[in-house]
Protein backbone atom coordinates (compact mmCIF):
# COMPACT_ATOMS: atom_id res chain seq x y z
CA UNK A 1 0.00 0.00 0.00
CA UNK A 2 1.19 3.68 -0.65
CA UNK A 3 0.88 6.29 1.72
CA UNK A 4 -1.91 9.18 -0.09
CA UNK A 5 0.30 12.38 0.27
CA UNK A 6 -1.76 15.35 0.12
CA UNK A 7 1.09 17.43 -0.40
CA UNK A 8 1.89 21.36 0.08
CA UNK A 9 0.88 23.71 -2.55
CA UNK A 10 2.43 23.56 -6.21
CA UNK A 11 4.84 27.05 -6.03
CA UNK A 12 6.55 26.81 -9.14
CA UNK A 13 9.22 28.75 -7.43
CA UNK A 14 9.55 27.85 -3.65
CA UNK A 15 10.94 30.23 -1.67
CA UNK A 16 13.67 29.91 0.25
CA UNK A 17 14.54 31.50 3.68
CA UNK A 18 17.22 31.24 5.92
CA UNK A 19 16.46 30.51 9.56
CA UNK A 20 16.90 32.59 12.76
CA UNK A 21 16.14 33.20 15.92
CA UNK A 22 12.58 32.59 17.83
CA UNK A 23 11.83 29.64 15.70
CA UNK A 24 11.91 26.16 16.76
CA UNK A 25 14.82 24.91 14.34
CA UNK A 26 16.99 27.79 15.75
CA UNK A 27 16.17 27.05 19.41
CA UNK A 28 16.37 23.05 19.34
CA UNK A 29 18.27 21.82 16.09
CA UNK A 30 21.86 22.91 17.26
CA UNK A 31 21.49 21.35 20.96
CA UNK A 32 23.63 18.38 21.68
CA UNK A 33 20.86 16.04 22.10
CA UNK A 34 20.40 16.23 18.63
CA UNK A 35 22.94 13.59 17.96
CA UNK A 36 20.42 11.16 20.30
CA UNK A 37 18.01 10.19 17.83
CA UNK A 38 20.64 10.87 14.47
CA UNK A 39 21.14 7.37 14.92
CA UNK A 40 17.74 6.04 14.65
CA UNK A 41 17.43 8.47 11.53
CA UNK A 42 20.37 6.88 9.86
CA UNK A 43 19.37 3.53 10.34
CA UNK A 44 15.81 4.21 8.53
CA UNK A 45 17.68 6.17 6.05
CA UNK A 46 19.69 2.31 5.19
CA UNK A 47 16.70 0.53 5.08
CA UNK A 48 15.31 2.54 2.20
CA UNK A 49 16.13 0.66 -1.44
CA UNK A 50 18.49 3.79 -3.42
CA UNK A 51 19.53 5.51 0.10
CA UNK A 52 20.73 1.73 0.74
CA UNK A 53 22.12 1.06 -2.34
CA UNK A 54 24.65 4.95 -2.58
CA UNK A 55 25.63 4.37 1.29
CA UNK A 56 27.02 0.73 0.44
CA UNK A 57 29.19 1.91 -2.29
CA UNK A 58 30.01 5.27 -1.03
CA UNK A 59 29.83 6.73 2.09
CA UNK A 60 32.77 6.29 4.30
CA UNK A 61 30.26 5.67 7.82
CA UNK A 62 32.26 2.06 8.02
CA UNK A 63 35.61 3.28 7.11
CA UNK A 64 35.95 6.77 8.97
CA UNK A 65 32.96 7.05 11.32
CA UNK A 66 34.07 9.46 13.57
CA UNK A 67 34.93 11.65 10.31
CA UNK A 68 31.66 10.84 8.37
CA UNK A 69 29.30 11.94 11.57
CA UNK A 70 31.40 14.91 12.12
CA UNK A 71 30.98 16.04 8.36
CA UNK A 72 27.08 14.96 9.08
CA UNK A 73 26.37 17.08 11.88
CA UNK A 74 28.09 19.83 10.25
CA UNK A 75 26.07 20.27 7.56
CA UNK A 76 22.77 20.03 9.16
CA UNK A 77 24.33 22.92 11.24
CA UNK A 78 24.91 24.63 8.12
CA UNK A 79 21.25 24.28 6.94
CA UNK A 80 19.49 25.98 10.25
CA UNK A 81 22.40 28.43 11.23
CA UNK A 82 24.51 29.49 8.33
CA UNK A 83 22.17 32.58 7.27
CA UNK A 84 22.27 32.28 3.24
CA UNK A 85 25.17 30.48 3.28
CA UNK A 86 22.35 27.30 4.11
CA UNK A 87 21.57 28.03 0.62
CA UNK A 88 25.37 27.26 -0.71
CA UNK A 89 25.14 24.28 1.39
CA UNK A 90 22.38 23.13 -0.36
CA UNK A 91 24.20 23.37 -3.27
CA UNK A 92 27.29 21.96 -2.19
CA UNK A 93 25.26 19.06 -1.19
CA UNK A 94 23.19 18.38 -4.46
CA UNK A 95 26.44 19.06 -6.10
CA UNK A 96 28.06 16.28 -3.98
CA UNK A 97 25.43 13.64 -4.75
CA UNK A 98 25.12 13.94 -8.15
CA UNK A 99 27.17 11.37 -9.18
CA UNK A 100 26.87 9.41 -6.11
CA UNK A 101 24.77 6.71 -8.29
CA UNK A 102 24.77 2.84 -7.89
CA UNK A 103 23.21 -0.83 -9.40
CA UNK A 104 22.09 -3.10 -6.68
CA UNK A 105 22.94 -6.64 -6.94
CA UNK A 106 19.38 -7.43 -9.09
CA UNK A 107 20.53 -4.15 -11.79
CA UNK A 108 18.58 -1.71 -10.39
CA UNK A 109 20.09 1.84 -11.00
CA UNK A 110 19.79 4.17 -8.12
CA UNK A 111 20.34 7.96 -7.81
CA UNK A 112 21.20 9.46 -4.76
CA UNK A 113 19.22 13.20 -6.27
CA UNK A 114 16.14 11.05 -7.25
CA UNK A 115 12.91 12.95 -5.14
CA UNK A 116 11.88 9.85 -2.83
CA UNK A 117 15.43 9.29 -1.55
CA UNK A 118 16.38 13.31 -1.09
CA UNK A 119 13.12 13.65 0.50
CA UNK A 120 13.19 10.50 2.72
CA UNK A 121 16.45 12.21 4.61
CA UNK A 122 14.66 15.07 6.04
CA UNK A 123 11.67 13.16 6.84
CA UNK A 124 13.47 11.22 9.12
CA UNK A 125 14.98 14.04 10.58
CA UNK A 126 11.12 14.76 11.77
CA UNK A 127 10.90 11.66 13.14
CA UNK A 128 14.21 11.82 14.76
CA UNK A 129 12.95 15.25 15.99
CA UNK A 130 9.70 14.03 17.89
CA UNK A 131 11.46 10.89 18.52
CA UNK A 132 13.92 12.56 20.89
CA UNK A 133 11.50 14.94 22.08
CA UNK A 134 9.57 12.43 23.68
CA UNK A 135 12.27 11.21 25.64
CA UNK A 136 15.22 13.63 26.35
CA UNK A 137 13.50 16.97 27.14
CA UNK A 138 11.41 17.97 30.17
CA UNK A 139 7.99 18.23 28.54
CA UNK A 140 6.64 16.12 25.22
CA UNK A 141 5.71 18.30 22.23
CA UNK A 142 1.89 18.91 22.41
CA UNK A 143 -0.45 18.68 18.51
CA UNK A 144 -0.15 22.38 18.39
CA UNK A 145 4.05 21.89 18.74
CA UNK A 146 3.87 19.41 15.89
CA UNK A 147 2.40 21.16 13.87
CA UNK A 148 4.31 24.27 14.22
CA UNK A 149 7.72 22.30 14.27
CA UNK A 150 6.26 20.51 10.88
CA UNK A 151 5.80 24.02 9.03
CA UNK A 152 9.30 25.23 10.14
CA UNK A 153 10.09 21.43 8.60
CA UNK A 154 8.39 22.33 4.88
CA UNK A 155 10.34 25.51 4.80
CA UNK A 156 13.27 22.98 5.35
CA UNK A 157 12.71 20.95 2.57
CA UNK A 158 12.37 23.70 0.33
CA UNK A 159 15.77 25.09 1.44
CA UNK A 160 16.86 21.59 0.53
CA UNK A 161 15.14 21.75 -2.66
CA UNK A 162 12.72 18.64 -1.75
CA UNK A 163 10.20 18.18 -4.75
CA UNK A 164 6.94 19.58 -3.68
CA UNK A 165 5.20 16.20 -4.71
CA UNK A 166 7.43 14.56 -1.43
CA UNK A 167 5.86 16.87 1.17
CA UNK A 168 2.86 16.34 3.01
CA UNK A 169 0.50 19.37 3.67
CA UNK A 170 0.18 18.86 7.33
CA UNK A 171 1.81 16.98 10.30
CA UNK A 172 -1.35 14.52 10.63
CA UNK A 173 -0.94 13.76 7.27
CA UNK A 174 2.70 13.69 7.12
CA UNK A 175 2.45 11.19 10.09
CA UNK A 176 0.29 9.04 8.06
CA UNK A 177 2.88 8.81 5.34
CA UNK A 178 6.01 8.34 7.39
CA UNK A 179 4.49 5.14 9.10
CA UNK A 180 3.18 4.08 6.04
CA UNK A 181 6.36 4.23 4.21
CA UNK A 182 7.88 2.35 7.56
CA UNK A 183 5.88 -0.09 7.15
CA UNK A 184 7.54 -1.02 3.55
CA UNK A 185 11.33 -0.91 4.55
CA UNK A 186 12.97 -3.83 4.52
CA UNK A 187 16.48 -4.96 6.40
CA UNK A 188 19.55 -4.35 4.45
CA UNK A 189 23.11 -5.77 4.94
CA UNK A 190 23.67 -1.58 5.08
CA UNK A 191 21.41 -1.26 8.12
CA UNK A 192 23.48 -4.04 10.12
CA UNK A 193 26.50 -2.91 9.20
CA UNK A 194 25.57 0.36 10.54
CA UNK A 195 24.49 -1.29 13.95
CA UNK A 196 27.85 -2.75 14.30
CA UNK A 197 29.57 0.29 13.07
CA UNK A 198 27.71 2.25 15.86
CA UNK A 199 28.32 -0.20 19.00
CA UNK A 200 31.92 -0.20 18.41
CA UNK A 201 32.87 2.60 17.01
CA UNK A 202 36.39 2.95 15.00
CA UNK A 203 39.32 5.17 16.14
CA UNK A 204 39.38 8.60 14.31
CA UNK A 205 41.43 8.32 11.36
CA UNK A 206 45.21 9.79 12.19
CA UNK A 207 45.29 8.65 15.61
CA UNK A 208 48.41 7.40 16.56
CA UNK A 209 48.84 3.62 16.99
CA UNK A 210 50.13 3.36 20.44
CA UNK A 211 46.75 5.63 21.55
CA UNK A 212 44.33 3.10 19.78
CA UNK A 213 44.15 0.96 22.72
CA UNK A 214 43.03 4.00 25.17
CA UNK A 215 40.54 5.00 22.22
CA UNK A 216 38.75 1.33 22.66
CA UNK A 217 38.58 1.69 26.12
CA UNK A 218 37.17 5.15 26.58
CA UNK A 219 34.95 4.25 23.34
CA UNK A 220 33.27 1.37 24.08
CA UNK A 221 30.68 2.48 26.70
CA UNK A 222 29.62 5.63 23.99
CA UNK A 223 29.33 3.36 21.50
CA UNK A 224 27.16 1.09 23.75
CA UNK A 225 24.83 3.89 25.08
CA UNK A 226 24.95 5.14 21.40
CA UNK A 227 23.92 1.57 20.08
CA UNK A 228 21.23 2.02 23.00
CA UNK A 229 19.53 4.86 21.84
CA UNK A 230 19.64 4.06 18.45
CA UNK A 231 17.41 1.06 19.06
CA UNK A 232 15.08 2.60 21.57
CA UNK A 233 14.26 5.36 19.51
CA UNK A 234 13.95 3.53 16.08
CA UNK A 235 9.99 2.49 15.39
CA UNK A 236 8.86 -0.90 16.57
CA UNK A 237 7.96 -2.60 13.25
CA UNK A 238 11.71 -1.34 12.56
CA UNK A 239 13.31 -3.59 15.42
CA UNK A 240 11.20 -6.34 14.49
CA UNK A 241 12.32 -6.14 10.48
CA UNK A 242 16.13 -6.20 12.16
CA UNK A 243 15.68 -8.43 14.85
CA UNK A 244 16.01 -6.30 17.79
CA UNK A 245 15.33 -6.99 20.95
CA UNK A 246 13.73 -4.04 23.21
CA UNK A 247 12.39 -5.06 26.72
CA UNK A 248 10.35 -3.32 28.58
CA UNK A 249 13.44 -3.08 31.51
CA UNK A 250 15.02 -1.49 28.55
CA UNK A 251 12.49 0.98 28.07
CA UNK A 252 12.46 2.23 31.52
CA UNK A 253 15.85 2.22 31.68
CA UNK A 254 15.60 4.66 28.22
CA UNK A 255 13.33 6.44 30.12
CA UNK A 256 14.98 7.18 33.16
CA UNK A 257 18.44 8.26 31.38
CA UNK A 258 15.78 10.80 28.92
CA UNK A 259 14.48 11.73 32.20
CA UNK A 260 17.93 12.99 33.28
CA UNK A 261 19.43 14.14 29.92
CA UNK A 262 16.30 16.65 29.95
CA UNK A 263 16.77 17.88 32.93
CA UNK A 264 20.75 17.64 33.34
CA UNK A 265 21.39 19.55 29.77
CA UNK A 266 19.16 23.13 30.44
CA UNK A 267 21.52 23.16 33.26
CA UNK A 268 24.80 23.15 30.94
CA UNK A 269 26.46 26.44 29.99
CA UNK A 270 24.88 27.19 26.34
CA UNK A 271 28.64 26.83 25.20
CA UNK A 272 28.42 23.04 25.63
CA UNK A 273 24.48 22.71 25.52
CA UNK A 274 24.81 23.65 21.80
CA UNK A 275 27.56 22.20 18.74
CA UNK A 276 30.03 24.80 18.00
CA UNK A 277 27.90 25.98 14.55
CA UNK A 278 24.56 26.57 16.32
CA UNK A 279 26.48 28.13 19.44
CA UNK A 280 28.42 30.86 17.36
CA UNK A 281 25.51 31.51 15.35
CA UNK A 282 23.69 32.33 18.26
CA UNK A 283 26.10 34.84 19.87
CA UNK A 284 26.51 36.49 16.61
CA UNK A 285 22.78 36.82 16.87
CA UNK A 286 22.63 38.26 20.02
CA UNK A 287 26.07 40.83 18.95
CA UNK A 288 24.02 41.99 16.35
CA UNK A 289 21.00 42.80 18.53
CA UNK A 290 22.95 44.88 20.97
CA UNK A 291 24.59 46.63 18.40
CA UNK A 292 21.11 47.32 16.84
CA UNK A 293 20.07 48.47 20.44
CA UNK A 294 23.26 50.92 20.47
CA UNK A 295 22.36 52.72 17.32
CA UNK A 296 18.53 53.01 17.94
CA UNK A 297 19.36 55.03 21.39
CA UNK A 298 22.48 56.76 19.65
CA UNK A 299 22.45 60.81 20.25
CA UNK A 300 21.36 62.55 17.78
Amino acid sequence: MTASVAPIERDTRPQRRPFGPGSRMWEETGLITFSLTAGSAFLLQTMEPSIAAVVDEHSSFRTDPMGRAMRSVASVMMWIYGGEEAFAETERLRALHASLNSTDSNGVRHKALSSGPWAWVLHTGIYAYVEGNRYFTRAPLTQADKEEYYRESVQLMRNLMVAPKEIPATYAEWERFFFEKVEGLEPTPVAYDYLRVIRTIAPPKGLPRPLRPLWRVAASPVGRLQYFFTVGTTPDVIRRKLGLSWSPADELTLRALGWFIGRGVPLLPERLRYFPIAFEARRLERDRERLRKVIDFRPL
